[in-house]
């Protein structure tokens, strides 16, 4: 079976690493420190993945949970500066979707990924105009490792799961993904994603 599309995760992929001053700047803005802010941002991030809060919302919930109530101001804050820490692209990983959709294979984008980011980012930022396809867990109500959401990818871009090569920084994504028949690779960095795709579809790229 050849392979027919290549999807990427977008966090730590596609882009670059969150900025390392996000949860400082975050903390401050809260009137916490940095351990805690770390540590109720990621415990609580899947509601906000599925969409079913808005980011305002998002931070007002976690930040009341440990007795903290910021103004309707220092929310915003907080909003932009979570979008903007997840903006930086890798651009190897750009160039390589563009190689791989030159190779005449289809490109998709399968990721975790909340509202506002979305919204903001979606017709901005280049990136988002290569691919033939792509799956956003805020829209769809569903996130990795769960199974409906490649479920969703494969049928987007209309393909088998051992049709389909997947990358993404986690291992519990990649392993889900794995389960399914999907070529699943943890991400390193382009140059190895380049030499995995190299070797499955037979130098096309």
């Amino acid at each position: 079976m050849g392979i027919k599309a290549v999807a990427f995760d977008y966090g730590g992929v596609i882009s670059l690493p969150q900025d390392g001053n996000t949860m400082r700047d975050l903390a401050f803005i809260a009137g916490i420190d940095s351990a805690l802010m770390r540590r109720i941002y990621w415990e609580n991030r899947q509601i906000y993945d599925r969409g079913l809060v808005n980011g305002k919302e998002y931070f007002k919930n976690i930040l009341a949970d440990v007795g903290i109530f910021p103004d309707d101001l220092a929310l915003e804050k907080m909003v932009l500066t979570d979008v903007k820490s997840w903006s930086r692209i890798n651009a190897e990983t750009e160039q390589l979707m563009k190689d791989i959709k030159k190779a005449g294979l289809k490109v998709g984008i399968l990721s975790n990924m909340v509202q506002p980011f979305l919204d903001t980012v979606r017709e901005t930022i280049p990136v988002f105009l290569i691919p033939d396809e792509s799956v956003y867990s805020c829209e769809v109500d569903t996130v990795k490792p769960e199974r409906k959401i490649y479920e969703l990818i494969l049928s987007a871009l209309g393909c088998k799961a051992g049709e389909l090569v997947f990358f993404d920084d986690t291992g519990i994504n990649v392993t889900a993904a794995a389960q399914l028949g999907i070529h699943a690779f943890l991400w390193r960095d382009a140059a190895a994603a380049r030499r995995e795709l190299e070797l499955l579809c037979a130098g096309r790229l």
